[in-house]
């Protein structure tokens, strides 16, 4: 652990909200009642892509049952049940939005039987029924490495099944208590092994080192990871996980390098980096 905390360097910077497009965009969300990852894990890309029309929706409540230390989402261990009415909902926020590509994400619900994998599965169709064409990403759970529910929401029929490592295993029971390497990396090996675009992404920062960060990836590229997001961890609060250290721009830049060089064909790193940004040139990017 350090012994002071970091100062923020120039180089994080990030748009203050307010444009007429990021009100729009906030009043579709507040109409249909909608909770996005964006809000909720404090994302500073909001601004930017509330202007653009873009939001990550999140579903499952607004509660995890996880208590990650990098995360800024409520926790509980047992949450208020799926609203079911949160599928139409989130589909008529997409189609007021004019999406093209949608992303959703959930909490974890350890407390649910199937981990909400039948709550994700009406989402993409509801979502699919209301915008037909609409390219989906899935940002999911790992559903404790649990492939037989991973299969519920695959049989859905998304685009792209994301998955997030997060950090280094080495780090895990400190920042992502009640995770598992091996259930994320199942997670993304069953994707990838039923023909679905896998993806993942991990934070900078937290006390990895790069041959720690380069040893998972590999992992990542064996299990079929065809895109990886690299960016850098922001503490939300000072009850969080300190920052350990600012990733420059060129460490960011070197780090892509190297990962591409590993196999895996799209790869999007910076500071600000987070796994749903600009995740439709990902998706644009490998199906090219």
């Amino acid at each position: 652990m350090p012994t002071t905390i970091p100062i923020r360097p120039d180089w994080i910077k990030v748009r203050a909200p307010g444009s007429e497009a990021y009100r729009a965009t906030e009043a579709v969300l507040r109409d249909h009642g909608i909770v996005t990852v964006c809000r909720e894990a404090v994302c500073p890309n909001q601004a930017e892509c509330w202007q653009d029309r873009t939001a990550t929706f999140m579903i499952g409540g607004d509660t995890c049952t996880r208590g990650c230390r990098f995360c800024a989402v409520a926790t509980a261990k047992t949450p208020p049940p799926p609203d079911p009415s949160e599928p139409a909902r989130v589909a008529m926020a997409a189609r007021d939005l004019n999406t093209k590509f949608a992303v959703i994400t959930s909490v974890d619900r350890d407390d649910l039987a199937d981990y909400g994998a039948a709550h994700w599965a009406a989402t993409i169709a509801a979502v699919k029924c209301e915008l037909p064409g609409v390219k989906i990403e899935t940002l999911v759970p790992d559903f404790r490495g649990e492939t037989a529910h991973l299969d519920t929401v695959l049989d859905a029929g998304p685009d792209v099944l994301s998955h997030n490592l997060e950090t280094v295993p080495s780090l895990y029971r400190d920042i992502r208590p009640g995770a598992r390497v091996d259930w994320s990396l199942n997670i993304l090996n069953r994707a990838a092994e039923r023909g679905f675009v896998a993806k993942t992404g991990l934070m900078l920062g937290l006390g990895e080192t790069f041959d720690e960060l380069l040893a998972l990836l590999a992992d990542a590229r064996d299990v079929g990871v065809g895109i990886v997001t690299l960016g850098q961890y922001l503490c939300p609060s000072p009850k969080h996980a300190p920052v350990q250290r600012y990733v420059s721009p060129e460490e960011f830049a070197d780090l892509a390098t190297a990962v591409r060089a590993l196999g895996i064909a799209v790869v999007e790193a910076g500071p600000l980096v987070r796994s749903s940004y600009h995740a439709h040139k990902h998706w644009a990017a490998l199906a090219s």
